[in-house]
């Protein structure tokens, strides 16, 4: 989301994206005002918290620098997005408890030493040594609770066991953490378009799994970019899936119905190979090549356009609005914003989970924030 730049002396108030700005008496929410001082600021965002949040002065300070640094209208909306996000990933808890966490890592080490061929008995007598921190790997293993610890032991594994770089390759599994659940990728970009606000100790994935590093990171995610959505749910789908999702999920719907092809409306209309885009075709890629005739696009002009995907210029491109022309000749308006169907998957998930589910639980949490944000 990009400020927007209006003299003070013109506005007290600055506008709100559209999926924010529409409100239940019909009226069209406003940013705070630009007079209310950075304290009086701070004691809005408290006030908007959950009776059952901790150190609500300091969450309140870590989301005020997030937003002054990224630029996002301080409004009651678009706190309460991000702390509908917070309140769902870790209930107001800066290192969230994960259940069962011995587990999921002794099945991890179990899958990676199959896979590379590590005998059970050297995993067995390495995890008896003593780490860096004085206790045996065995025992930090069992008494893991959070993902901050989870993300250190991983780190201590790779630098440390005979065979860590072996089974990790300098990859540490855990990419995901805070109270967020911040994708360490992201912050990894992010910081190369935009400086961060607090100095750097160690590594920067470190700074995911802390209060203020995952509130900032989730900040940008959620917040740091144009959507053509005229309903918060579908950005809260896109925290979850990605980017854009919620868009190219309606693309996908659109495809399908103007091919005849059965898609999945999952949000991604490429392949991927270790993040990049690969050679072989995608379903979708193959169905809008299939319409390439009724779309008056080559091959290249389809596969150009579908690689802008994650961007928002694919809402303007030749491909996306030529194949919402043919499917609206076809009977009725075609939305431009669909939940993705997905089902989660995660060591961490023990139940099957959707996005739609993530984003409407989001989306009652935000609904009884700004329910506390009457003053």
């Amino acid at each position: 989301m990009r400020r927007i730049v209006v003299p003070a002396l013109l506005t007290a108030v600055l506008p709100l994206p559209p999926d924010m700005a529409r409100r239940a008496d019909g009226k069209t929410a406003t940013a705070w005002p630009t007079s209310l001082g950075e304290a009086e600021v701070r004691k809005r965002i408290t006030r908007l918290m959950p009776a059952s949040a901790k150190d609500k002065a300091g969450w309140a300070e870590d989301l005020h620098t997030a937003f002054k640094t990224l630029e996002v209208p301080h409004a009651t909306q678009t706190y309460c997005a991000a702390m509908a996000i917070i309140e769902q990933e870790s209930s107001f808890q800066a290192d969230p408890v994960v259940p069962g966490l011995p587990n999921i890592v002794r099945r991890e080490l179990e899958t990676r030493a199959g896979r590379y061929g590590v005998p059970s008995l050297i995993v067995t007598a390495a995890l008896s040594k003593n780490s860096p921190s004085g206790k045996s790997y065995n025992d930090r293993i069992d008494a893991l609770k959070t993902e901050t610890q989870l993300n250190d032991l991983f780190e201590d594994m790779i630098g440390e066991l005979p065979f860590g770089r072996q089974l990790f390759a300098d990859y540490n599994p855990v990419r995901t953490g805070g109270p967020m659940q911040v994708s360490v990728e992201f912050a990894s970009q992010h910081v190369k378009e935009r400086s961060y606000p607090y100095p750097i100790a160690k590594k920067l994935r470190n700074e995911v799994f802390t209060r203020r590093g995952g509130v900032y990171f989730g900040s940008a995610i959620l917040l740091d970019y144009e959507v053509p959505y005229d309903a918060i749910v579908y950005r809260f789908a896109d925290f979850n899936a990605g980017r854009y999702s919620s868009r190219n999920a309606a693309f996908q719907l659109a495809l399908g119905k103007v091919s005849g092809k059965a898609l999945i409306p999952d949000g991604d209309l490429l392949r991927y190979e270790n993040g990049q885009p690969a050679a072989v075709p995608s379903s979708v890629e193959e169905a809008a090549i299939g319409l390439a005739a009724k779309l008056d696009m080559s091959r290249p002009q389809i596969r150009r356009d579908l690689l802008l995907e994650k961007t928002a210029a694919f809402s303007r491109s030749p491909l996306f609005n030529r194949l919402f022309e043919l499917a609206e000749k076809q009977g009725k308006p075609m939305p431009r914003q669909a939940i993705p169907q997905i089902d989660l998957k995660s060591p961490k998930i023990t139940r099957k989970l959707t996005t739609e589910w993530f984003a409407r639980r989001v989306e009652g949490r935000y609904k009884a924030c700004l329910a506390r944000g009457v003053w």
